[in-house]
């Protein structure tokens, strides 16, 4: 590489295999991503390239042998996944990413970890805030973490119970033409907060906790008139609640409670002309310092890559609309 320079490393005997996954999946995806050729020689690593990605590479490197000589035993997914937010984020680093603090196991069942640093900084304001707004397109787990960590400060019991909402819009289908009763009918706009749940903890559990009613899923009408006290709450698909909602929603806050809003601004299926509460509630409560706004982008996306090309190619779309 010209203007490059050479590094070598020597890192622990038992720990190569680990690192450059297999058939070297994990080191090329490295290679990939910054401007450099990593080659191994015995546990001699060395690293050509320019000065700043060497630089990146041997602090990750560093990480790596000490996270192995404290035991850890990181998958060639969660490598992959950290040297992705590290390139990213040159401020990141290996030991952040597999510290308790943005990798935890909410459950027993699943290890969740922040895969972006714009996950991270939604990660460290769950923990530091109230009440949290996540806002941005499909598929950057806004929802999934904030049931992550709903999860875990039940099982932790910091909270006595999960309440998980969304706003039924009828977005193209008209509710009183689905089949059913009442609960039939709007169970299809709470699907996918009933598939995270699922997906992070033991589906008996969820099950009985549903029916005990310490996990509550239910459409947004049903928490007016409410007090919601030490409960983590969760208010997806925010972008369709009406200004009305919104602050019908945000004044149910009880002491010890959790409250995090997720949404995405650019898929509003409100009537035309309906002002959406959750564009309405970043305006009125960005200056107020205890409350956390955290905004997603594309390449926070962490879904299947065409979903991420799609994304991409609707934004270029109306970009140029």
């Amino acid at each position: 590489m010209p203007g490059g320079g050479l590094k070598k490393l020597t890192l622990p005997d038992d720990s190569l295999e680990v690192l450059f996954g297999p058939y070297d999946e994990n080191i090329r995806y490295l290679e990939s991503l910054l401007n450099v050729r990593i080659g191994a020689r015995g546990s001699e690593v060395t690293i050509e390239g320019e000065a700043s990605d060497m630089a990146v590479v041997e602090a990750i490197l560093t990480d790596f042998a000490e996270l192995v000589i404290e035991g850890a035993a990181p998958s060639s997914q969660e490598l992959r996944q950290a040297f992705r937010q590290i390139a990213d984020d040159r401020t990141a680093s290996l030991k952040t990413f597999f510290s308790k603090t943005y990798r935890f196991n909410p459950t027993g069942r699943k290890m969740v970890s922040a895969r972006t640093p714009t996950q991270r900084r939604y990660l460290e304001a769950l923990q530091n805030h109230e009440l949290v707004f996540g806002i941005g397109p499909a598929g950057t787990g806004k929802t999934f973490l904030a049931v992550a960590v709903g999860l875990h400060y039940l099982w932790q019991k910091k909270v006595s119970r999960i309440i998980l909402t969304r706003p039924a819009v009828e977005a193209g289908e008209k509710l009183g033409f689905l089949p059913g009763d009442l609960q039939d009918k709007v169970d299809p706009y709470l699907r996918p907060l009933y598939d995270a749940l699922f997906d992070l903890a033991d589906a008996d559990k969820i099950t009985r906790m549903l029916e005990k009613r310490i996990i509550e899923v239910a459409p947004l009408a049903f928490m007016r008139g409410r007090t919601l006290s030490e409960a983590f709450i969760i208010l997806d698909e925010a972008q369709n609640t009406t200004s009305e909602q919104m602050k019908m929603f945000l004044t149910r806050i009880g002491f010890g409670s959790r409250v995090v809003v997720t949404g995405d601004a650019t898929q509003i299926d409100l009537p035309p002309g309906k002002l959406s509460g959750l564009i309405e509630a970043m305006t009125i409560l960005r200056d107020i310092r205890e409350i956390a706004i955290v905004e997603f982008t594309n390449r926070d996306v962490i879904r299947h890559r065409l979903v991420q090309l799609i994304v991409q190619a609707y934004d270029r779309a109306r970009q140029g609309a």
